[in-house]
């Protein structure tokens, strides 16, 4: 349903188009992930959800896949109207 949104970021990733929120990162630290682990996920996960962003109508499309060390995480991510890609938090599952 998602594919052409998942190819999409998989194509910003792939490029180092992206960024991470300081909760992203804070969340990450956690869970000891690192930022190839979070390419890991996106490259190997599938979208798994969509959530409305009310304030600025943006989605956020949350994304479940492998780190690099095989555990479960998840990433939520949005593309912005400018179709920046935005890593917005991530944990493991």
């Amino acid at each position: 349903m998602f594919s052409q949104i998942l190819q999409e970021i998989q194509e910003k990733v792939r490029n180092q188009e992206y960024v991470l929120t300081l909760h992203a990162e804070d969340e990450m630290a956690q869970d000891n992930l690192t930022s190839f682990d979070v390419e890991n996920v996106l490259f190997t996960g599938k979208i798994v959800g969509r959530q409305r962003d009310l304030h600025r109508g943006e989605w956020k499309y949350v994304v479940e896949g492998q780190t690099h060390g095989s555990e479960i995480a998840v990433v939520v991510t949005k593309l912005t109207f400018s179709r920046k890609l935005v890593i917005i938090t991530v944990y493991v599952k």
